[in-house]
């Protein structure tokens, strides 16, 4: 009888092509999608030419999106997309986004079925890990093993330890995803799952919508996890069924399948979450928050910036006005995100507001553009860091949130809750 396996170890199994795996265990898997955007993807198109490969190991499985500067802010941005551009072109990819068809990365790959359940996927960005949500593995690498893997098919992984998360209760109104991993990098830290799988259940896991479980999955780099994961079910189904363009497999931990830890959660009376300057760990619950006015409220990136995301704003935002001498800028993280939010009357009340509404591209969230910080502003933003520097100027300051905390900020001046807003 084999060990029993976490749903980690069997994913990485099924791809190393052995019956099991065990922690720390070295391995050679074979990828089902190698990802790169317009600041990894020109490093790893370097080292690929570099090495005298003449082809990708499948034009299908290679992904490249530009999303980071992109539309271009600059020339130097322009010549890094027009190397995704050029190598997509010779090599015939299919998956290359760029202008009108562009998204954030990490929104636009499972909407575009791109990626699956049970699917082994790299890419060169650090928050690659959120397609744990769909019960894929995934993780981010470095650019030189991007190039290996569009040459090889194939990437090497030190088996993780997994950490087990079960979340229990009923959600309070306001409070999702984006609150349940705010909360729990606030309690076991920025380096608190270094190196190892985060695996997320629970009965608030069960109830959560697809949205919040990309958005969950998304942070878990931010405590330094190799990747995050939700074991898929009937709403993983509904979400890649007529979408997945290829076959995928749900995989479930085992009975029995070692954890190096097990934490669980009450989230029954969770209020949203904010993480204060300069880490993500430094977490509060809003109702904590003393005054702190805001500069710029940003609602978007590949953490929150989906239809639901924009809803959520969208819902504290109708009737209201932003305060005056804030900056609200709201991001669609995809052209359908974008079409869907503008057909449903989201842009009127956003514009009635007095927002910003930009085109998909992550910007303002990495510094890149479109909402840059200048010395001493502050900045509530829906992003996953809140380094120092991270939004602009070292001396400004970011604080992390949910979208209706974000909006209801913005309409105060300051970070409240959305429940302030009716009090």
């Amino acid at each position: 009888m084999p060990q029993p396996q976490t749903i980690t170890e069997k994913i990485l199994a099924a791809h190393a092509g052995l019956e099991t795996v065990e922690p720390g265990q070295l391995i050679n898997a074979k990828v089902d999608i190698a990802l790169g955007n317009d600041i990894t993807a020109p490093i790893a198109i370097k080292e690929f030419r570099a090495s005298g490969a003449d082809k990708v190991f499948d034009p299908e499985r290679v992904v490249l999106v530009s999303d980071h500067f992109a539309p271009n802010k600059d020339i130097a941005s322009a010549i890094q997309c027009q190397t995704l551009r050029e190598f997509a072109r010779e090599h015939n990819l299919t998956h290359h986004y760029d202008g009108g068809d562009m998204g954030v990365e990490h929104a636009l790959l499972p909407e575009q079925g791109i990626v699956g359940p049970g699917d082994l996927v790299i890419g060169a960005d650090s928050h690659t890990c959120t397609y744990g949500g769909l019960g894929a593995f995934a993780t981010g690498v470095g650019s030189t093993d991007l190039a290996a893997a569009m040459i090889t098919g194939e990437c090497w992984f030190k088996v993780p330890e997994t950490m087990l998360f079960i979340y229990r209760g009923q959600l309070p109104e306001w409070v999702g995803g984006k609150d349940l991993i705010l909360m729990t990098i606030g309690d076991i830290g920025v380096d608190g799952a270094l190196y190892r799988a985060m695996e997320f259940v629970g009965d608030a896991i069960d109830r959560l919508p697809m949205a919040d479980r990309l958005a969950m999955c998304n942070m878990a780099i931010e405590a330094g996890a190799k990747n995050g994961i939700i074991p898929p079910d009937e709403i993983t189904r509904g979400y890649v069924e007529g979408r997945a363009l290829r076959p995928y497999a749900f995989y479930h931990s085992d009975p029995g399948a070692n954890y190096v830890s097990v934490t669980e959660y009450d989230v029954s009376q969770l209020e949203p979450q904010v993480a204060f300057p300069h880490l993500p760990e430094n977490v509060h619950p809003v109702s904590h928050v003393s005054n702190v006015p805001i500069d710029q409220a940003v609602i978007g990136s590949c953490t929150n910036g989906r239809l639901e995301d924009l809803q959520m704003a969208a819902k504290v935002l109708k009737g209201r006005k932003v305060a005056k001498g804030v900056r609200l800028i709201v991001i669609p993280a995809t052209p359908w995100i974008y079409r869907q939010a503008m057909a449903q009357g989201l842009f009127d009340i956003f514009l009635e507001a007095g927002a910003t509404i930009g085109p998909p591209t992550c910007g303002p969230c990495l510094g890149g553009h479109m909402g840059i910080l200048a010395p001493g502003e502050v900045a509530i933003a829906t992003t996953n860091r809140n380094f120092v520097g991270r939004m602009g100027h070292p001396e400004s300051r970011v604080y992390l949130s949910n979208p209706a905390v974000a909006a209801a900020s913005a309409v105060a001046g300051r970070i409240v809750g959305p429940r302030d807003l009716q009090s």
